[in-house]
């Protein structure tokens, strides 16, 4: 699946930013934004695997309810941290306070990451033998 593709190349570099100056205005502008992507390949990631598993809560374009109709489906989705991530996501495109960046951006080091990362392994052990065909 091209997606989940985008989705591990994404994720393997936003696993990076721990390691880098995250005093530095710049580099928080780039974690922020590269988590937005993260974040967008996420649901729609799931969208497919929801579409594939024949769920009609599917067709929804709204990753509010993608997220709630997935939390349904696998086990390993904490509702309250996608959810916290979605709310994350809206704050943060409104909002230019320094501050609330640095805070958002430990939130997607110390929270965001590890479930993206969850995420990542339990798709591909679950779909290991038909993700090329979705």
């Amino acid at each position: 699946m091209k997606k989940f593709d985008n989705f591990v190349s994404n994720l393997e570099i936003l696993q990076k930013a721990e390691q880098e100056d995250l005093k530095n205005e710049f580099i928080i502008s780039g974690i922020i934004d590269k988590f937005f992507i993260q974040f967008e390949l996420s649901w729609k990631v799931l969208k497919e695997l929801l579409r594939y598993e024949g769920k009609s809560s599917a067709n929804s374009g709204s990753p509010r309810e993608i997220l709630k109709a997935a939390y349904e489906v696998y086990d390993f989705i904490d509702e309250d941290v996608w959810l916290d991530m979605l709310k994350s996501r809206n704050d943060m495109t409104h909002i230019y306070d320094g501050d609330a960046a640095k805070r958002f951006v430990n939130d997607i080091l110390y929270r965001y990451i590890p479930e993206f990362i969850k995420l990542r392994e339990n798709i591909a052990e679950q779909y290991e033998e038909v993700l090329s065909q979705i």
